[in-house]
């Protein structure tokens, strides 16, 4: 704890507060860099049940603030898989904690670079934070909707 968060391992019922957080983060850093119809076919069918199935793998960690789940990240080896925050926290040094744990988990079983399929908003964090762009892709995690453009990126 460092007096504004707690971190955890999610556990069963995080799933809706994933999800919203989700959901407003894209909301609120992606509508720049693409369009409500992107966004909501991004999503696409994704529901809080997606998010409890990612949970169940025991490689999500969870910040708290007040005991509110206020921004998630979940990875696996290799790769960075999702990290999200709660608007309000974005610029409050949390996104870069939930990173640090983030590749602590990624690295687990695994040498070599960490990947990241950065969304377009996301692309000068993940900069700011050692990564570099090896390309341009399409996102390939998750359910439904079109692909969306994202940057590859490796740490």
């Amino acid at each position: 704890m460092n007096g504004r968060w707690t971190f955890r391992l999610a556990r069963a019922g995080d799933g809706k507060a994933a999800f919203d957080i989700t959901v407003r983060a894209m909301r609120a850093f992606g509508n720049d860099h693409y369009s409500p119809a992107q966004i909501d076919g991004w999503m696409g069918e994704r529901t809080p049940d997606f998010y409890e199935a990612l949970i169940a793998n025991r490689r999500m960690t969870v910040a708290e603030r007040d005991g509110a789940v206020v921004g998630f990240v979940d990875a696996e080896p290799g790769e960075l898989t999702r990290l999200f925050v709660l608007p309000q926290e974005a610029g409050s040094g949390l996104g870069g904690r939930l990173l640090r744990i983030g590749l602590e988990t990624a690295r687990v079983g695994h040498m070599g670079p960490i990947r990241v399929e950065a969304t377009l908003n996301a692309e000068g964090f993940y900069r700011h934070h050692g990564f570099r762009r090896i390309g341009p892709a399409e996102f390939s995690h998750g359910l439904g909707g079109p692909r969306l453009e994202v940057v590859l990126m490796e740490l």
